[in-house]
């Protein structure tokens, strides 16, 4: 009777632990990846110039505008000018963006590593616009989606993640913008003040692999 009582209640938990969710980040692919106040690792990726790139590099960097893109999705062609402006409102204050593909140019040959110095040409990208060419590094993050954003904040223990998602409200229209996430998250961390918004969706294209 009590070996009967035993399996009966080891049953209840088991058939109780299937209805079990468990509640993860929006950004987070079945639970990987970074989510707030997670610390980030350094990367080491190649630059558009052939050179590497590292957080480590930014020495006086007081964080970083980490933004997984690409040439060919509309919705982070729609972003260009955005982050253009963004790495030029924030770099001299200690926020550097640093732009990563992630795609596989073997599934989309449009984002290449030279079809990437020639967008960058073109449009005059004043950031590191660095290729996941091992693709390690946007699984890591839990990026999704290109444009996909992940603000870090240098601290003693590393880079903290203090905002994930989106850069606004409208990834297609700029002039239809009514809520600057990203830049509403950096400017509290720059008056040191708390982060009202610190996840919001991404919108964009899936990242191919």
């Amino acid at each position: 009777m009590k070996t009967l009582k035993i399996l009966t209640a080891v049953a209840f938990v088991v058939i109780l632990s299937a209805f079990v969710v468990k509640t993860v980040s929006p950004n987070k692919v079945g639970g990987n990846g970074y989510g707030i106040g997670d610390m980030a690792e350094d990367i080491h990726l190649k630059n558009i110039n052939s050179e590497f790139v590292s957080f480590s590099d930014y020495t006086n960097a007081k964080g970083f505008i980490v933004i997984f893109t690409c040439n060919t999705c509309p919705f982070s062609v729609a972003n260009e000018d955005r982050i253009i402006a963004l790495d030029t409102k924030y770099k001299n204050v200690g926020y550097p963006v640093i732009a990563i593909n992630p795609n596989n140019p073997e599934v989309k040959p449009g984002d290449s590593f030279e079809k990437m110095k020639q967008r960058a040409k073109e449009k005059g990208f004043t950031f590191p616009y660095l290729i996941d060419e091992d693709q390690k590094v946007f699984p890591a993050y839990g990026a999704t989606k290109t444009p996909h954003v992940y603000l870090l904040q240098k601290t003693a223990k590393g880079n903290e993640v203090k905002y994930i998602g989106a850069i606004d409200d409208n990834s297609r229209n700029a002039n239809a913008v009514k809520v600057k996430y990203l830049e509403n998250a950096v400017d509290a961390l720059l008056s040191g003040k708390t982060i009202e918004v610190t996840e919001t969706k991404a919108i964009g294209c899936s990242i191919k692999a």
